[in-house]
């Protein structure tokens, strides 16, 4: 399997979860470390449109494909989430989450699916 990560220079090759384990995010609490990956290369694009002014083009990002063993993983379908899930800041519930799920150390692939596209974290 496949995922795709866009990053700075810098931390090309950092797969640690170290950024989101200093920030957290969405689904994983500061203290935690989390690698936020996309299923496809537009995914990745776009979560960086999204964090980015508009009008400013990002510099010095990589693209980064990484080779994932098949394995099971774990899946999140927006259907059983609580609508508020997408507010920022991000819900303390989708923390917990992303946490628990690291805490148990039952898979390596939290995916998230919503519709027509997913993203594995």
């Amino acid at each position: 399997m496949r995922v795709y990560r866009l990053s700075k220079k810098k931390y090309r090759e950092d797969l640690s979860g170290r950024g989101a384990e200093i920030a957290g995010g969405r689904w994983n609490s500061a203290g935690v470390a989390l690698l936020y990956t996309g299923e496809n290369r537009a995914l990745c694009t776009a979560e960086i449109a999204v964090h980015t002014p508009l009008g400013v083009t990002p510099q010095d990002y990589y693209l980064i494909t990484i080779a994932l063993p098949n394995v099971g993983m774990k899946e999140i379908r927006v259907e059983d989430l609580d609508k508020s899930w997408r507010t920022f800041p991000h819900q303390p519930y989708t923390k917990t989450y992303g946490d628990d799920f690291v805490s148990r150390n039952e898979h390596l692939i939290l995916k998230s699916s919503f519709g027509s596209h997913s993203r594995r974290i």
